[in-house]
């Protein structure tokens, strides 16, 4: 593994920088400057410093999405950029991660395992996304979410997704939670299996897991920041309505900074085997992610909130964040 970092930036979608948009922005920066691995993703919910408050029950929200910009590659290349990202993000959150690329050293005990695969990739002819997560599944993971791109980089080139197109190039992310030999044991396999595979590895502390209270957020860390990641389900429900709407309105109230929600495509959590959408069904059953960056006095406080609300569903992680910037 090589020393990375991860920045990462949170806006909404309509967010303008001179004449044209943030995202474009940040890709384009990304893309001239042969980024590793970048990465855009919609959101479905969330809020910001200045409360505005975006939700999949507003049809608002197709107008002007929460979106998250995410690039990786090795440290002197990423904190080059991070300037730049910061002065384009005028209205938002940027934050900057440590993370370990590639896969040879010994991973933590709690660890993030994020994979890159492209979306038309295929494994023994079957899509890369389902094929990494039956393998994670199979090593034991706590849980992984599939996230589908509609922009990013590949080994440094630039891949959009478009209309007439295959997009066959076009990232897909996968975030799964594991302990250390889970995770050391999947990244052989996957680098027997993946053609130039690109993957990160983090430190995270495992909160919860199927509702079931592990440990609260660790309070002792380095860091001034902190990032909660709540991974449920669309279909898991608390009063009537979906987790995720009742955890954004929750921290919203509290005071939070803000809260992005993004909806996945495939995954599972615990023992229920990786699933996605049927074509008939009640409801969707895909995972949804809550993520949540705040200092560790706040997300103690948040964290009762999501601990009340994910009392039966929900795997929770906490991370240390070096550097986080909002505007």
């Amino acid at each position: 593994m090589s020393d990375a970092l991860k920045l990462t930036a949170y806006f909404g979608e309509r967010l303008r920088t001179g004449d044209g948009f943030v995202a474009d922005a940040l890709l384009d920066l990304y893309g001239s400057a042969g980024v590793a691995t970048s990465v855009m993703l919609r959101g479905i919910a969330g809020f910001g410093g200045h409360r505005q408050l975006r939700t999949d029950e507003q049809l608002s929200l197709s107008e002007d999405p929460s979106v998250a910009v995410a690039a990786v590659d090795t440290a002197d290349k990423i904190a080059a950029l991070a300037e730049q990202a910061v002065s384009m993000t005028t209205r938002g959150l940027v934050t900057l991660e440590r993370a370990q690329l590639g896969g040879t050293a010994t991973p933590p005990e709690d660890a993030k395992l994020t994979v890159y695969v492209g979306r038309q990739h295929r494994i023994s002819g079957r899509p890369a996304h389902i094929a990494v997560c039956d393998v994670l599944y199979r090593h034991g993971f706590a849980g992984a979410t599939v996230f589908l791109g509609v922009d990013g980089t590949v080994h440094g080139r630039r891949c959009r997704a478009r209309f007439f197109s295959r997009n066959a190039d076009v990232p897909v992310m996968i975030v799964a939670v594991g302990n250390g030999p889970q995770v050391a044991a999947a990244i052989d396999e996957l680098f027997s299996l993946l053609v130039r595979p690109l993957l990160t590895v983090e430190r995270v502390a495992l909160c919860k897991r199927d509702g079931r209270l592990l440990a609260r957020p660790p309070t002792d860390g380095s860091a001034p920041w902190q990032k909660l990641m709540i991974h449920t389900s669309e279909a898991a429900r608390h009063d009537g309505a979906p987790i995720h709407r009742a955890i954004v309105r929750r921290l919203r109230e509290s005071g939070a900074s803000g809260a992005t929600v993004l909806r996945g495509i495939w995954g599972f959590q615990g023992d229920g085997a990786p699933h996605g959408d049927k074509l008939i069904q009640l409801g969707r059953q895909v995972p949804v992610t809550t993520i949540l960056v705040d200092t560790p006095e706040r997300i103690a406080a948040a964290f009762d909130i999501v601990d009340e609300l994910t009392g039966r569903h929900g795997l929770l992680t906490s991370e240390w964040i070096p550097t986080a910037h909002w505007s």
